[in-house]
Order: structure tokens, then sequence, then C-alpha cells
């Protein structure tokens, strides 16, 4: 557990590491199937974003401004050299970060960003490898560009999670243009999927780019920051941002249309009603949906060793309300209770993974950003 004192940015660019304040207590937090111990890695990170553990058990971190950084031994990194330039603006910035399956031989890793063009901005996906000494990105490329780039500064998606063969399945919002979440001519609104050089895979719905853009997997979805594989199952599940009400899980299957903006639970922020409805032929429904919203960060389907009371259950970072939404399923699927944990403890939490260990990560989006590590408290024998 270490204190990182947020310093000036040029700071960072003459100092390789910042050595660690004294560490903070953990907190002890009760949930209804056990309790857990709460410690603080790091604070002072500027609206960080996404986390990933390397094998050698450090963290691998963005910070929406534009910064990637490593957290090893108690011991913050400079930020690492040759980031892509990003659009910190509004809602974007860097993004996502995901370590390659092969990683711990290829280092390659990829990362998710609003950059600019054309006189406005849009979701880019970019790889990379990670230098030895985690000081630099090397061949950066630019593997997925969304087609169309439009002003506004809002619901840019940009989720990765990886399929069995490494291809990328892609979350990218609708940039706040809800029709363009029906326009299949139109990557906004879009679940995408390529390979890791940006090709288009073979088993894409419209490979053939004859009634949708090739890259696109399913359409229909307003703003979803949490992707991921459930891997007991190998099915592909998202959590998306609604407008007023409506958050979503969503099962993905390829060619399937999600509905937004002609179906919804939730209305427009003015209070006026959104499309035709919650149903309609031909348009999927969710799993489940929140009114009020929770607003919906990172999704991870639990199946680590360290909670077995929670396996299965699938683990929503919130943003409105400053939780962890902890979901749980019967034997069919259905889901049958939510618990919403740290309820307003620690901050806005953007990301949730699940470590190697079992532990969870957490980070928290604020101008004081932390990164939180959930694990199990020890038993208390006295």
């Amino acid at each position: 557990m270490t204190t990182l004192a947020r310093l000036p940015f040029g700071f960072f660019l003459a100092t390789a590491a910042l050595a660690a304040s004294p560490s903070f207590s953990a907190d002890i937090v009760k949930t209804k199937t056990v309790e857990v111990q709460v410690d603080t890695i790091a604070t002072g990170l500027e609206h960080p974003w996404a986390v990933e553990v390397l094998p050698d058990g450090s963290y691998l971190f963005t910070e929406r401004p534009g910064r990637l950084r490593i957290i090893r031994d108690g011991k913050l990194s400079a930020p690492i050299a040759g980031v892509p330039e990003v659009s910190a603006r509004g809602q974007g910035g860097l993004m996502d970060v995901a370590i390659a399956p092969d990683f711990a031989t290829s280092r390659q890793i990829f990362l998710t960003a609003a950059t600019r063009a054309r006189g406005g901005s849009g979701t880019e996906v970019f790889s990379a490898t990670l230098s030895n000494d985690g000081t630099r990105l090397n061949d950066v490329k630019s593997i997925f560009t969304m087609k169309r780039f439009t002003g506004g500064n809002i619901q840019y998606g940009s989720r990765i999670a990886f399929g069995k063969d490494g291809s990328l399945f892609i979350s990218v919002g609708d940039r706040g243009e809800r029709d363009r979440a029906q326009d299949w001519k139109d990557d906004a609104g879009s679940i995408i999927h390529i390979n890791a050089d940006g090709s288009i895979p073979t088993d894409n719905p419209f490979k053939d780019g004859g009634k949708a853009l090739p890259e696109v997997w399913s359409k229909g979805h307003r703003n979803p920051q949490g992707i991921a594989f459930d891997a007991a199952d190998g099915k592909l599940y998202t959590a998306e941002h609604g407008a007023r009400g409506g958050d979503e899980i969503n099962y993905i299957e390829p060619g399937k249309n999600y509905g937004w903006p002609i179906i919804t639970y939730g209305r427009d922020y003015s209070g006026a009603e959104i499309g035709e409805g919650t149903a309609k032929e031909g348009l999927e429904q969710p799993l489940y949906y929140w009114d009020p919203s929770i607003a919906p960060g990172a999704l991870a389907i639990y199946r680590g060793k360290m909670f077995p009371e929670w396996d299965g259950n699938f683990l929503v970072a919130a943003l409105k309300f400053q939780l962890l939404s902890r979901m749980q399923r019967d034997e069919g699927g259905a889901f049958v209770a939510e618990e919403r944990i740290f309820d307003g403890s620690y901050g806005r939490m953007r990301d949730v993974i699940v470590a190697p260990d079992g532990a969870l990560l957490l980070l928290t989006d604020e101008d004081d950003g932390a990164l939180l590590r959930v694990s199990r408290a020890p038993v208390n024998n006295g």
C-alpha cells in the first residue's frame, strides 16, 4: 500500500520513479457474503481510466489527459514515452489499455483513445510494444479508426476485450449523435471486431462490406464502456450507458441490433420519450437495465479463486453513485439480485478488473483518482 503524491506533470518528465510515501491503513468492508479489505495502492492520479497487471505484478494504467504509467514496487514511473497524441477534451483522451494474451513474450499492448482529425474527433485503437525497461512504446501503429469524425467530446465507448484467438472486440459509442447507432455504414454505436493487426476476421457477420462495414460485429449501442467475455462459456457481454435511465447489460451476438435509439428503457435528459418504446420486433432486449441510471464503467465477470462466493457474478463499476454493482445470476443466466458495494465511499468508479490472484483492482475517475485493491479480509480468530 503506498500513497503517491500528486506532482506537476513536468516533474514526471524528468523523474524515472517516485518514492512511496507512508502507506494508508486498509479499510475492512462487510458485504453480504464476505468481508473485504480495501488497500489504496496509489492516489493523486489524474482521471485514471484503465489498469492492467503485468507479469511481474506491477500495474500499467492510463490517465485520460494522455499518460501511460507503471506502478512497480510502490513507485510511480514517469510517463511512458511514445504514447500517441490524444484529444483530451470532455469525455475524450487516453482511455483503455489492454495487454495482449501473449504479452509475456511479445510485449504487445493495445490502447484506445479519442484523437482529432478532419475537424472533429473519434475513437482510435493503437497497438505497440512496451520496451523491456517499461519506459517507452515502440512500433506504435493505428489499427482501427472510426470512419467518421465529428464535433462534440462525448460517448466514445472505448473498451477492449480479447477473443480466444487474440482478436479484439472494441466498444464504440454513438458520439452523442444517436441516429448513428442505426447506420450500419457508420462505426459509431457499434461493437467492432478486428484482428490484432487491424485486418478483418473471417467470422465477422458483414465481412463482405455489403449491409454493414466489415468490422461491425453488432449495432444499436449508445455508449458501451464495459465489455467482457465470460471465461466459463465464452459469451460476450457489455455494460452500456443509457440516457436518463436505461443503462443496460447486453449479451452480444454477431449481426444483432441492440435497439438504441429506437428502443430504450430510458428517457432524454429533458424528460422527453426516446424512440418507439421499450421493445420492437427484430431488436434485442437487454438482459438487465437500471432505472435510475448508475452510469456504468467497466464490466468484469468474476471467475477468480479469492471470492468463490462471487463465482459467475457480474461486477460493474459505476460512476454516478460511486459504487461497485455485484450482479448475481440464476442457473439460467437471469439476473436475480444486485448488491451495491462501496456506495459513495471512494469516488467515481471507472474500471474494475480481476487480478491474477483473484483480487479486484478498481480505478476512481477523479482529479485526484486512486488505484484500489480489494482482497479477502483476514479472518479474525480473536
